[in-house]
């Protein structure tokens, strides 16, 4: 089938990987050449499942939570995400931690970042416009996928299964990412660092929207850790960074900006 005049070609995939599925939706840009830029995308996927896996012993950050390996001795991509960490950690005062019950863990960071990195893989292609990434819920977005109409997600509302709490919109924006952390998918499964249990707060779910995906994913897991309180007034002070809050109790709390990036 013929493509409508000015209608940019569309590549979509799904790869299971790292215990989810990741969905892409690549437009424009040669197929050829996409097509390869994919297969090299989902490679390094693979390979960041494997090398940053806590579940094989012979991963490096397993062998590294063991001492058998230094920093230095692990590829640059291990010292890349452990930089980062270290700064979530310390822009969230210790509410992110890559070492919940006292041993090395930074699965709470390494989706987002490796998602960001393969919509970075596809959106360097010659003649690609725009580029979604969606790493089990987790979303970035690159450029648009037709001129006039921007890339939108939607967001799950946690307490009405097949509903949307919201829908956001990345008009305007070069990039943009939608990260949420709750209970709704998953359970009770963030930690709160600072007693190594189970986070007790009022929320079921907070959703972070922000230029990068490495950062919303952790900011994500930090307000939601925080609480309610807490956890707005702290995405409130970040920079470019805007925040949707749903409690158990079905109140929706929303930094003050959050409205310019509905639609």
């Amino acid at each position: 089938m013929a493509e409508r005049a000015g209608t940019p070609h569309v590549l979509r995939h799904a790869e299971e990987v790292m215990g989810t599925v990741f969905s892409f939706d690549v437009r424009g840009g040669d197929p050829g050449e996409v097509r390869a830029a994919l297969e090299t995308a989902v490679a390094e996927l693979h390979w960041a499942d494997a090398v940053f896996s806590t579940y094989r012993t012979d991963s490096e950050v397993s062998r590294l939570a063991r001492e058998e390996l230094t920093p230095k001795q692990c590829a640059p991509e291990v010292r890349e995400v452990l930089a980062l960490a270290a700064e979530a950690e310390r822009v969230s005062d210790g509410w992110f931690s890559t070492r919940y019950r006292g041993t090395l863990d930074p699965t709470g960071i390494v989706k987002g970042w490796s998602a960001e990195r393969a919509a970075r893989t596809l959106a360097a292609v010659t003649g690609v416009c725009g580029v979604s990434v969606n790493g089990g819920g987790d979303v970035q977005m690159v450029g648009a996928p037709e001129p006039h109409r921007a890339w939108r997600v939607g967001v799950a509302d946690p307490l009405r299964p097949g509903g949307l709490a919201a829908v956001v919109s990345a008009a305007g924006a070069d990039e943009l990412a939608v990260a949420t952390s709750g209970t709704a998918e998953r359970g009770a499964h963030i930690v709160d660092p600072r007693t190594g249990r189970s986070a007790v707060t009022d929320l079921v779910a907070v959703t972070v929207v922000a230029p990068r995906l490495t950062w919303a994913d952790c900011w994500a897991t930090a307000a939601f850790a925080m609480g309610s309180r807490a956890g707005l007034a702290w995405l409130e002070s970040l920079p470019d960074v805007e925040g949707l809050l749903i409690t158990a109790g079905d109140e929706v709390r929303c930094t003050g900006g959050l409205a310019t990036r509905l639609g």
